[in-house]
């Protein structure tokens, strides 16, 4: 028991020293954003159209490999493309590849949209007090 208890005040030691010379450049998390990163939205939008999930995986990792092997990013297939690898693409897919959309839509507790990050800095704070 004391082993963990060392345990977990070194990781709060190490986690504070992180925080408090963390250093955010929003530029280059911009830049370093992967239309990648969005393949579960991919997914996501075609489980909204009533596709069974177990199905829109596998889709998504279509056009994943689709992407790799024409050398493009992801968001950049055409639509006539998305939908030859699966008729069901609705035409407004395109709409998916949107970084701050994606993000917003995890709105399940604990998710990271803003008000899901917001309500746990609050949890949190309360836990502090």
């Amino acid at each position: 028991m004391l082993d963990h208890v060392k345990t977990v005040s070194d990781n709060v030691q190490i986690a504070n020293g992180i925080l408090s010379t963390l250093k955010l450049r929003p530029e280059r998390v911009i830049a370093s954003l992967n239309p990648f990163l969005l393949a579960t939205d991919v997914a996501d939008a075609l489980v909204k159209i009533v596709v069974p999930f177990r199905e829109t995986h596998h889709i998504s990792g279509r056009v994943v490999a689709k992407s790799e092997e024409l050398g493009i990013p992801m968001d950049q297939l055409s639509l006539e493309q998305l939908q030859a690898i699966d008729r069901r693409f609705p035409d407004n897919i395109k709409d998916v590849f949107n970084y701050e959309a994606s993000v917003k839509s995890r709105n399940a507790q604990g998710g990271t949209s803003r008000a899901g990050v917001l309500e746990q800095i609050e949890v949190l704070k309360g836990m502090l007090d």
